[in-house]
């Protein structure tokens, strides 16, 4: 079984909502059996703080943390990542198992 990465934008009023949501979406999209290489596997995530993204494009850090191979989203059985993009809109990355 491999891995791959993913990265999910979603609503919500706080960050702990929003990932739920992303993470219903895709097992209704992608199934509940594992291995989706989804959202949809992970059980919690990692907040990265507002002030280590800064003015940076959240894509473009979350690529950066995923290419770096950052020990807090480095895991396909680990937290996914999350970036609070603006308002109530986040973004949700790192590996999944496939």
């Amino acid at each position: 079984m491999g891995a791959h990465t993913f990265f999910t934008r979603q609503k919500g009023e706080d960050a702990e909502s929003a990932f739920r949501s992303a993470v219903e979406e895709a097992q209704y999209h992608h199934g509940r059996g594992g291995y989706t290489g989804t959202i949809a596997e992970k059980s919690s995530f990692t907040r990265i703080p507002d002030s280590e993204v800064g003015d940076d494009d959240p894509g473009e850090y979350a690529s950066n943390l995923i290419n770096e191979q950052d020990s807090r989203i480095d895991s396909k059985w680990g937290p996914a990542g999350c970036i609070h993009v603006e308002d109530d809109l986040y973004l949700f990355f790192g590996w999944a198992s496939s």
